[in-house]
Order: C-alpha cells, then sequence, then structure tokens
C-alpha cells in the first residue's frame, strides 16, 4: 500500500537509514581489504625471511582469488537462504581466523594453501554487501551509497599503510618478527566485528525497530513499487545468469579491471621503495597512503555525480580510460613525484568506476536475480586479482623493475574501457546515442543522496 510523504520526510528516513547502516558497513570493509591487502606490506620483510621471489609472492598474493572464486556464487545463494546478519558474521569470523593464522607461516607453500583458504573464507562478503544495500537504497540513491560503503577500500589503505608498518619496525614481542604481528593485530579485530555483526545488521526496512511503522512501510512500498516498475528487469535461473552475455561481459570488464587495481595495490609499497633505496618502512607507509587519499574523494564525487544525472555507463567507462592513461604513463616516467601523481590519478579513475559499475546490472534484472549476477561478475571477475600481482611479479623478476607491468595493466584497463563503452543495457544505461534511458528514474520525488 502507497504511504505519502513530503520530501522532507523521505530525506530524514533516507539519512536515517544511511546513519545506521552505512557505518557499520564500512568499518566492515576496511577490515576486509586490511586483510586481504597486508600482505603487501607484510611483503617487505616476509619475501626475506621466507626466501620468497618476486613471482612467488604474486602468486600467494594471487591464490586468494581462486578460492574466492570458486566459493562466491554458493556464498552469495547461502545469504539469500540463511540472511545477511548470519552469513555475513559467518563470513567475518572464518575470514579473521585465517589471517590472523597467517602470522605462523614458515614456506610458500603454507603462505599459498592460507591465502587460498582466505578468499573461500571471504568469498561472498562484497557481492553481499552490495546486494543488501539494494534491500535498503532506491536506485537513485544507490551508487552513492555504494561510494560511501567502498571508499572503506582507499580507507584500508590509508590506514593499513602507516599502521602496518609501524606496527613491523616496532612490535616483536615474544622473538616474532613485525610482519607476523602485523597478521595477527590485523586479523583479529575480523571476530569480534562478526559477533557484533549478527546483533547489528537488520535484515529488511520491515524490520527496523529504529525506523518508526511509518517510515517502514514508506520504505518498503518504495522499494517493492521501484522493482515492479522497471520494465526492463528480468528474472533468471541461476544457470541462466551464469551464462547470459550481459553478465558475462560485466565479468569480463571486471577481470580486467581488478587486474588493473589490485595490480596496483598490492605492489604500491614495492614500487614506493623503488623510488629511493633510504626510505625505511614507515616513510614508505606513509607515502603509499597519497593515492588512496586522492582516490577516496574523486570516487565518492563521481558516483554523487552518477546518482544526480540518472547515468551508468558512461560513468562506468570514462574513469577506466583515465586509469588506463596514467598506468601507461607511471610505468614510463622515472620521476618519483611523477610517478606518485600518476598512481594516483590512475586509482581515482579505477576506484570511481566501481559504484555506477554496480549499479549496472539492476537496470537488467531484478533484484533476486541481480544478487546471483552481482556474485558471478564479482567471482569471475577477481580472477583478475591473480593475474595483476602476478603479472607484475613476472615483470619485475623478468626486467628488474615493475615499469612493463604497470605499462601491461594499463593496457589491460583500455580494453576494459572499450569493452564497458560496447555494453548495452536498459533502464538507465547509456544508450548508443549516448543519452541516458529515462527507464532508470524513480516515479517517486528525487531525494537528495544520504
Amino acid at each position: 500500500m502507497a504511504i505519502n510523504v513530503d520530501q522532507r520526510e523521505a530525506t530524514a528516513t533516507m539519512r536515517t537509514v544511511s546513519r545506521r547502516i552505512l557505518p557499520f558497513l564500512f568499518v566492515l570493509y576496511v577490515v576486509n581489504y586490511i586483510d586481504r591487502a597486508n600482505i603487501g606490506f607484510a611483503a617487505l620483510q616476509m619475501n626475506e625471511e621466507l626466501g620468497l621471489s618476486s613471482q612467488a609472492f604474486g602468486l600467494a598474493a594471487g591464490l586468494f582469488f581462486w578460492g574466492y572464486f570458486l566459493f562466491e556464487v554458493p556464498s552469495n545463494l547461502a545469504l539469500a537462504r540463511f540472511g545477511a546478519r548470519r552469513w555475513i558474521a559467518r563470513i567475518l569470523v572464518s575470514w579473521g581466523i585465517l589471517a590472523t593464522i597467517m602470522a605462523f607461516t614458515h614456506s610458500a607453500t603454507q603462505l599459498y594453501v592460507l591465502r587460498f583458504l582466505l578468499g573461500v573464507a571471504e568469498a561472498g562478503f562484497f557481492p553481499g554487501i552490495v546486494v543488501y544495500l539494494t534491500y535498503w537504497f532506491r536506485k537513485k540513491e544507490v551508487a552513492t551509497a555504494t561510494a560511501l560503503f567502498l571508499t572503506a577500500i582507499p580507507a584500508s589503505y590509508i590506514l593499513a599503510a602507516p599502521l602496518s608498518a609501524l606496527i613491523m619496525d616496532h612490535v616483536h614481542w615474544f622473538g616474532l618478527s613485525g610482519w607476523r604481528w602485523m597478521f595477527i593485530l590485523e586479523g583479529a579485530p575480523a571476530v569480534l566485528l562478526g559477533i557484533a555483526c549478527y546483533f547489528v545488521l537488520t535484515e529488511r526496512p520491515a524490520d527496523a525497530t529504529w525506523l518508526t511503522e511509518r517510515q517502514r512501510a514508506w520504505l518498503t512500498a518504495e522499494l517493492d513499487q521501484e522493482q515492479q516498475a522497471n520494465p526492463h528487469a528480468r528474472k533468471l535461473s541461476t544457470l541462466k545468469v551464469m551464462a547470459d552475455p550481459k553478465v558475462l561481459l560485466l565479468a569480463v570488464v571486471y577481470f580486467v579491471y581488478q587486474a588493473g587495481s589490485l595490480g596496483v595495490g598490492y605492489w604500491l609499497p614495492q614500487i614506493v621503495k623503488d623510488f629511493s633505496d633510504g626510505l625505511g618502512n614507515t616513510a614508505i607507509g606513509f607515502i603509499s597512503a597519497i593515492p588512496y587519499i586522492v582516490a577516496a574523494f574523486g570516487m565518492v564525487w563521481w558516483s554523487r555525480r552518477s546518482d544526480r544525472l540518472g547515468e551508468r555507463k558512461l560513468h562506468s567507462a570514462l574513469p577506466l580510460a583515465l586509469a588506463a592513461v596514467t598506468l601507461i604513463a607511471a610505468g614510463f616516467t622515472h620521476s618519483p613525484v611523477l610517478g606518485l601523481a600518476m598512481i594516483a590519478l590512475s586509482l581515482t579513475g579505477l576506484y570511481g568506476f566501481k559504484s555506477p559499475f554496480w549499479a549496472l546490472p539492476t537496470l537488467f534484472l531484478t533484484r533476486s536475480t541481480a544478487a546471483v549476477a552481482v556474485a558471478v561478475v564479482n567471482s569471475i571477475g577477481n580472477l583478475g586479482g591473480f593475474f595483476g600481482p602476478y603479472a607484475i611479479g613476472w615483470a619485475k623478476d623478468s626486467t628488474g623493475s615493475a615499469t612493463g607491468g604497470l605499462i601491461f595493466l594499463g593496457g589491460l584497463v583500455l580494453v576494459a574501457f572499450l569493452l564497458t563503452l560496447a555494453l548495452r543495457v536498459g533502464g538507465g544505461a547509456e544508450t548508443s546515442a549516448g543519452q541516458p534511458d529515462t527507464g532508470e528514474a524513480s516515479p517517486t520525488s528525487s531525494v537528495p543522496a544520504p
């Protein structure tokens, strides 16, 4: 049943939802990304202690994504069956335990196994959260909500870079190396947050006791009406989703994107170290945080622009063009300052891409089907997280420099840009003429993004 509310009441409701949900999800994702990416900082000490070559480190960093790939779709189906609160809590606890156990690695083989299992444990977390946000935010708000959640990625690097370096330099309790304590101290919070997750998350607006009855009824009706009003949405079986050409094209785009993004992310501390032999771990940590500060602001601004204009395709494609050009430029430059500036711009493009991109599946699929599509795209796409770090490791072992790897990844991101331009989706994506389809617009009055 439709509930009539004025603009002020609608805005107040969405702000309440944002303040109740987004900060907690933000913290979860910060911890998530720290635990999957801190191996890049551990490498500053770990590689020598374990006798890892650059190629072996790239393999260890990337094996995480094979575990992620194999268990992503099953995990997202389990989330739909057991509910976000229970399943996300399970994910956090299991990955926290495994992230902590990595501190006791004594060989390359053990590291390979634990990185793979960490991917298995984390599988389903990100796509589950992306779908969870669609339970609470309308289409005209979801890209901004997703962007505010995704700022956890650059925030995790901003926090982890100096934190990880400080732990490695100054924490050597009980005779354990600093990189081992880094895994322990950064892995344990996931277990505690997993327990908290069960009590903090609310499944759906209808269950939100922290909203008034009128607010619950209005938001539920808005989301249901929006879903029913989308003429482009299709409901497909799991197998048909996995074989859908549009979904597979999104997966290819995301694969190439992840190769570039995580190739840079995992290797950035070592790229910065190559700028100068005199940099210590702490200095490397603080310098490595700079590109992510720039990227965080750029991502939120670009996603708000996408929501305001109701356009997704070009807002997904253009950041990839920026990232491709600046990655290639970073590979050719020999100036540390210019190189860091180019990496900052490339990360801004790579992160600016994410929020509009994850709004694309909901333009041509129903919400329940989009949940599976997001898992498929994320699982296949995340294999790029294996390919990118490994490619840079191979290039560095072969040439003694990561330059060739950066140029190669820039070329891959350029391919992702072209593929995104080729994508055709209904209900709000950019048409071939470059005009936004008005099918995405909500029938309700516009509410400013929270």
